[in-house]
């Protein structure tokens, strides 16, 4: 039986609710005296069908319906008026149903079709990246928080850079259209400055600079839409056991190491990118190991903020403690699911993941 959305838990029997309710009214309409009237059960069951069968299981449910009222009404009076109203009210809903059913697949096609040009546009503005940059291997991966959601604010990007492996995770403060321009002018300025500057923190500033000359040219734009947290990375060439990181109001990444030990990375206070007339800060960058096999977990606070039915919210480094696991999609594979699992019912905001494992020798 071909549904439109099977859902989970007991939507999986939902599909079958249209043929329960025609076997209820079949049964009880002949066991039953003559004016005890079940039709409500058969007009039921073509509506039911409606929202999640294709036109043609609905038109059938709708069909049976008519046809097992005219029965009823052919044992009990067929000539009677009662007969014609109950039949007729039968066989327009019927019809009803099978309209409603195709301005439903109409509007499941719109939304699709949307929802297609919202991807196309999401990996046209942030890429995902290669599997290998410079000595790391490299995994990320984008979670809608709904199903039929449009492009968020979240955004990453890795370069292999004349300073070494440069990484950025950020999100930007709103939704739709405003923030993609944002993610656009974000991902531009650190691709640029990654390549030319030398110190990390003359990255941040740059981004932040070019972040602020763009909303001062869009004067319709809501002041705050280039509000934006961000965490940059870098592992030098000459230091690849070390990471340097500066936090811009962002959550902590996660280092997990080969033995199963995971912490937080945590980095000097600092405000979003966006915010610098609030406060003039001159960053300066978080110094932390990363061994050969160890890998950094980076994310957005859909995954730090999602919350279980008892409102916990997910530790992601209590969570991977113990964990081991030998590539980056691996790792997110995990955090994912388990994610998932914690929040029972589904995000409630979107998330992007972008895991890096040193791996010098290419495993």
């Amino acid at each position: 039986m071909r549904t439109r959305e099977p859902g989970g838990g007991w939507w999986r029997l939902y599909p079958w609710l249209p043929g329960v309710l025609l076997a209820v009214g079949w049964v009880v309409g002949f066991t039953t005296p003559p004016h005890v009237t079940l039709t409500p059960f058969f007009v039921a069951a073509p509506l039911a069908a409606a929202p999640v069968l294709s036109i043609w299981l609905t038109a059938l449910y709708g069909t049976l319906a008519t046809g097992l009222v005219v029965a009823e009404m052919m044992q009990i009076d067929p000539s009677g008026l009662e007969a014609l109203i109950k039949v007729g009210t039968v066989a327009s809903m019927a019809v009803f149903a099978v309209l409603l059913n195709r301005m439903l697949s109409r509007r499941e096609e719109r939304v699709a079709s949307a929802r297609r040009i919202a991807e196309t546009v999401q990996r046209a503005v942030v890429p995902d990246p290669p599997e290998r940059v410079g000595r790391v291997r490299v995994a990320a991966c984008y979670q809608a928080a709904q199903r039929n959601a449009l492009i968020g604010g979240d955004l990453y990007s890795v370069r292999d850079t004349p300073y070494g492996v440069r990484m950025l995770v950020g999100d930007v403060r709103g939704k739709g259209l405003g923030a993609t321009e944002v993610v656009a002018v974000l991902l531009g300025a650190f691709r640029e400055a990654a390549e030319e500057e030398p110190e990390l923190g003359e990255v941040a500033a740059r981004m932040e600079a070019t972040l602020l000359r763009e909303r001062g040219d869009s004067p319709t734009s809501d002041e705050m839409e280039g509000f934006t947290t961000a965490v940059l990375v870098e592992q030098s060439d000459d230091s690849p056991t070390r990471l340097r990181m500066i936090n811009r109001g962002h959550p902590p990444p996660v280092l997990l190491h080969p033995d199963g030990e995971a912490h937080y990375v945590y980095g000097d206070a600092a405000l979003p990118l966006g915010l610098r007339e609030l406060y003039a800060h001159r960053d300066q960058p978080t110094t932390a190991t990363f061994p050969v096999g160890a890998h950094l977990l980076l994310y957005t606070d859909g995954l730090s903020e999602a919350r279980d039915a008892d409102g916990v919210f997910y530790d992601p480094a209590a969570r991977l403690a113990g964990r081991r696991v030998v590539a980056p999609q691996e790792l997110l594979d995990l955090v994912v699911r388990d994610v998932v699992a914690h929040s029972g019912r589904g995000l409630k905001d979107d998330l992007a993941l972008l895991a890096v494992r040193h791996s010098p020798s290419g495993g």
